[in-house]
């Protein structure tokens, strides 16, 4: 069964038994595959999860490192399909998926309904689930859980347009940032102390592409947002306090996926996306030196959506991607001066 698109958030996940899983939506539901050992390169699986009418996938994991999945849902109606948001849960590495709730749609009315975009989600530090969504009204709409478990009715964020996807995280204080791409800026809201509800903070320019916000913490509490550029003249980063400012690259449409890690013995930033030729394209920069560039490397490999980065079990990077032809495949760090990647592996389709 092939992948139907790229997951979107952290689709590589270390386990709280430092093994790694993938997860990818196909057709009717969810493929997951999990490191045979700590740091082995070898995946077993897929194991698959049903979940009729999916149509997109946000995967986020908190401290405890549960694995949590919302995804969009759309499913017949009598004037036309019904979407909604659903959500499960993994708790442990290799087990089985909690069963799949339905969170609801935030808007009534069945044009603005029918809307309702890609989700995301971020875990604090308390482990609340945190559900963000945009839809035809514009703004973004929150659901998250109360501390008893159940969930909190939708809240309106409000801002403008939202154009293409959301991109949320927590830092490694448990608090919780969001970014919004609109048509001219990306809006951003940031939480100031635990259960706090979420702030507009200053938009970030110049515009973006649509979609193509993320997040990285490239200091304690402090969050560095990349996305692209709408002229097409690269990436862009930006810390608070700080410009924007042009870290090169050539990507096409969509997020990046962002990682810290060691190479070399040096605290290093990693970028991975699609490249504007539609393949996936690698970054690597001394966390906090973007603005001297970065390091970009073409894999000359196409892939569907956005590239995955994780770090093994042993620390090493490893980065999967969905190709053209619908199989996933990864790769890892090998143990040689700078970041030199290994032949890419094919994980099991059946």
């Amino acid at each position: 069964m092939s992948v139907t698109s790229a997951a979107t958030g952290s689709w590589l996940l270390r386990g709280n038994d430092a093994r790694l899983s993938v997860y990818a939506p196909v057709e009717g539901g969810v493929h997951r595959w999990t490191e045979t050992a700590v740091g082995s390169a070898r995946f077993s699986g897929p194991d698959f999860f049903p979940v009729e009418g999916l149509t997109s996938l946000a995967v986020a994991q908190g401290a405890n490192r549960y694995a949590h999945f919302i995804g969009r849902r759309e499913r017949p109606g009598g004037d036309g399909p019904k979407a909604d948001l659903v959500y499960a849960v993994q708790y442990q590495t290799g087990r089985t998926l909690g069963d799949w709730r339905s969170l609801g749609n935030p808007y009534r009315d069945p044009r603005e309904a029918a809307s309702l975009g890609a989700p995301a989600a971020a875990v604090d530090g308390q482990g609340t689930v945190h559900v963000f969504v945009s839809g035809g009204p514009g703004g973004v709409m929150l659901r998250r859980e109360a501390k008893s478990g159940a969930w909190e009715a939708w809240k309106d964020l409000r801002g403008g347009a939202v154009a293409g996807g959301l991109s949320a995280a927590a830092n490694s204080a448990g608090l919780v940032e969001l970014l919004a791409p609109g048509h001219r800026s990306v809006m951003h809201w940031v939480q100031t102390e635990p259960r706090a509800d979420l702030r507009r903070a200053q938009d970030l320019t110049p515009a973006p592409v649509p979609g193509s916000a993320a997040l990285l913490e490239t200091a304690p509490g402090v969050f560095t947002a990349y996305w692209s550029e709408q002229s097409g003249t690269g990436v862009y980063a930006q810390r608070p306090g700080e410009w924007a400012f042009p870290a090169g690259g050539a990507p096409g449409e969509g997020p990046h996926a962002t990682l810290r890690a060691t190479v070399d013995g040096y605290d290093c930033t990693v970028l991975a996306h699609q490249g504007r030729m539609g393949t996936a394209v690698l970054g690597v920069c001394g966390t906090g030196a973007e603005s001297g560039g970065l390091w970009w490397t073409d894999t000359g490999l196409p892939c569907v959506g956005t590239p995955a980065l994780a770090l093994d079990g042993h620390g090493r990077i490893v980065m999967a991607m969905v190709a053209a032809d619908g199989a996933v495949l990864v790769n890892r760090q090998r143990p040689e001066p700078g970041l030199v990647l290994s032949d890419w592996d094919r994980l099991p389709s059946s």
